[in-house]
């Protein structure tokens, strides 16, 4: 092998390597997302999890961390983890929200609940506009060529002028190779 072809591969493997680690997701909490959106709106992703679901690990491994899913959700929404079982207060759109029992195996936050609208699934991603208003929940586990495109129905506004099904069949990403 040549000196030219291998600082070729040896560049290409490097600047791969640092695009990949570059496209991580910066999670926030849900007090702190609130707060950005006051000096710059934006879309909010909420990670509904617990510790204890099997799935959400599997999502957090495998699907938020692909490099393709983590820029795009970067860049187009505050990405926050939220721990549906949390056990502290949370004071959102002038009321409290707290856990009824802290500790108590299985106990959701009222915010948890009001957010997922009382179907406590794990993992489920509640999608929020800049307004902060609810656009959908999706519930379940999702390899990232089948969430690649759930993201950028809600993420580019799609949901807003085509119902899912058509655009759906029409998208075509980086990672499904469409």
């Amino acid at each position: 092998m040549t000196k030219t072809v291998f600082a070729a591969i040896l560049f290409f493997f490097i600047s791969y390597t640092a695009v990949a680690q570059e496209a991580k997701i910066d999670w926030l909490d849900f007090e702190t997302a609130v707060e950005k959106m006051k000096t710059k709106p934006k879309k909010i992703f909420i990670d509904m999890y617990t510790d204890w679901c099997g799935w959400c690990k599997k999502m957090d491994k495998e699907t938020f961390a692909n490099p393709v899913i983590a820029a795009y959700m970067q860049e187009h929404f505050y990405m926050v983890k939220f721990d549906a079982e949390r056990s502290d207060t949370v004071v959102y759109a002038n009321r409290t929200f707290v856990n009824p029992n802290p500790g108590k195996s299985r106990s959701s936050h009222e915010l948890a609940q009001a957010l997922l609208r009382g179907k406590m699934s794990y993992p489920s991603y509640v999608f929020m506009n800049e307004e902060m208003k609810i656009i959908s929940i999706v519930p379940g586990f999702f390899p990232p060529q089948n969430f690649e495109p759930v993201i950028h129905y809600f993420g580019d506004g799609h949901y807003e002028n085509q119902d899912w099904e058509n655009f759906s069949k029409s998208f075509k990403g980086k990672l499904s190779g469409k």
